[in-house]
């Protein structure tokens, strides 16, 4: 019998282990934010609006790929290992259809850039930029569907080795290329996405030799001969996963677009919103990781036919996470200063930030809340629904009523434009928390019913 102790024990020792690794791989976009922004703002700035396009094209990927780490966690659950193997050979060609796509998107970011008003000084760069990670988005998308396995089986330790690896490789290719340290040319803020280019592929490399050699991995049979398409498992991924990938691209382009229109207010704007966009990816690693952990937890148990165990794991993992969130959202707002300093030298941008670093710490407690929902959804098959709430709530209200407060104000409540990153954020935050109290209503209501099931 596990008990709530030992399963809550469980959920933290998982979500510890993939935070470690999640951190890493947050600790690259850290590093270039800090390396582009000791380079100038301007590359500060390139990398923001950069970042951000990528960032929508392969989240929205990725959650097209994370249909599997559901259905991999029930096979694994109901004791079915050859099924394990079997269905991540499947989402091979889910990868095959993601990249093309993905490696479409990027090469071809001019009428998005366009549309925003991005100004003319960035275009270029950006462009450059995208180009270059394009190259890498296959190897990206790749070391993605190798850590959903190790997730849905509850052994995320050698994908932290491997990120740690990673980001040892990471931080003094990013400097070298920018800067042009040790022999290489100087490159600005493109040298940021070879570093990354780079780095992906060896990680990739490093993966496939673990899949070959670990016995962790030989119960599923990965490397046998790939199977032609097969449609039944086929359209349940794409059932779970489209659904999954537009609720993901309405959530990440809400963000996306917000870097975009933020970008018209110049050089200093974006430079600090990129600050408070690393900051806030990074206060959402913890409940990111506390949600995979979780939801793998409570898929197990959906496949092992033990529904009240399922909502057993799942009231326990909001605990952690609750907790976890009251934490960093504190420390955010005791050392906002300090952390707006670490990140530039040039204090307007450093004060922009700090002023937009209190209301984050304000924004994480919805923001931890919704995301675990998402992932809990999805376990009891519920994907329609969430993409409906953030159209509504991200688009709809936070990053249009933020536009709207930002360029064109309120006339008829005499409130005139407020053209900050402020702005946007304080939008964004008050509709995320709607979006999380309505998700959490359905999540409450959907583990019940599946009980009396």
């Amino acid at each position: 019998m596990i008990t709530k102790k030992s399963e809550r024990t469980l959920i933290t020792q998982h979500a510890g282990t993939i935070l470690v690794g999640q951190l890493a791989v947050m600790a690259f976009s850290i590093t270039d934010t800090l390396v582009a922004g000791r380079y100038d703002q301007h590359a500060l700035a390139a990398l923001s609006v950069g970042s951000a396009v990528f960032v929508s094209v392969f989240l929205a990927l990725m959650g097209l790929l994370q249909a599997l780490l559901p259905v991999l966690s029930e096979r694994f659950g109901a004791h079915q290992p050859l099924e394990v193997g079997r269905q991540f050979r499947q989402g091979l060609y889910l990868l095959l259809g993601t990249t093309v796509l993905g490696v479409s998107l990027l090469n071809s970011p001019g009428l998005l850039l366009e549309w925003t008003h991005v100004p003319e000084g960035l275009r270029a760069n950006v462009s450059e930029y995208l180009r270059i990670l394009s190259f890498g988005l296959p190897m990206t998308l790749l070391f993605r569907m190798f850590s959903t396995l190790n997730q849905s089986i509850g052994k995320p330790r050698l994908v932290t080795w491997v990120q740690l690896i990673g980001l040892a490789i990471k931080i003094p290719m990013s400097m070298a290329l920018t800067f042009g340290l040790g022999g290489f040319a100087e490159m600005g803020v493109v040298g940021c996405a070879w570093a990354t280019l780079i780095v992906n592929s060896a990680m990739v490399l490093l993966c496939l030799g673990l899949l070959k050699t670990q016995h962790i991995y030989r119960p599923f049979e990965i490397w046998q001969s790939l199977e032609k398409p097969n449609w039944v498992s086929l359209k349940a991924l794409l059932r779970l996963g489209l659904p999954n990938a537009l609720s993901v691209t309405v959530e990440i382009t809400s963000f996306t677009l917000m870097a975009l229109f933020i970008a018209r207010q110049g050089s200093v704007a974006s430079a600090s919103h990129q600050i408070i966009t690393s900051v806030a990816a990074l206060m959402y690693m913890v409940p990111l990781s506390l949600s995979i952990a979780t939801s793998a937890r409570v898929s197990y148990w959906l496949g092992a036919q033990n529904p009240h165990q399922a909502r057993l794991s799942m009231i326990e993992g909001f605990k952690v996470l609750w907790s976890c969130a009251f934490v960093i959202s504190l420390s955010v707002l005791l050392l906002h200063p300090w952390i707006a300093n670490l990140f530039t030298k040039q204090a307007q941008v450093a004060v922009t930030a700090a002023g937009v670093l209190i209301w984050l710490s304000l924004y994480h407690w919805a923001d931890a809340t919704q995301v675990i929902c998402f992932f809990l959804l999805r376990c009891y098959k519920i994907t329609v629904k969430p993409v409906f709430i953030y159209a509504v709530f991200l688009w709809g209200m936070g990053l249009m009523g933020g536009y709207e407060l930002a360029y064109q104000g309120l006339p008829w409540l005499g409130i005139e434009a407020m053209p900050t990153p402020k702005t946007f954020w304080l939008a964004n935050a008050s509709t995320v928390f709607c979006s999380a109290s309505t998700m959490l209503y359905l999540l409450m209501k959907a583990s019940k019913q599946y009980k009396t099931t």
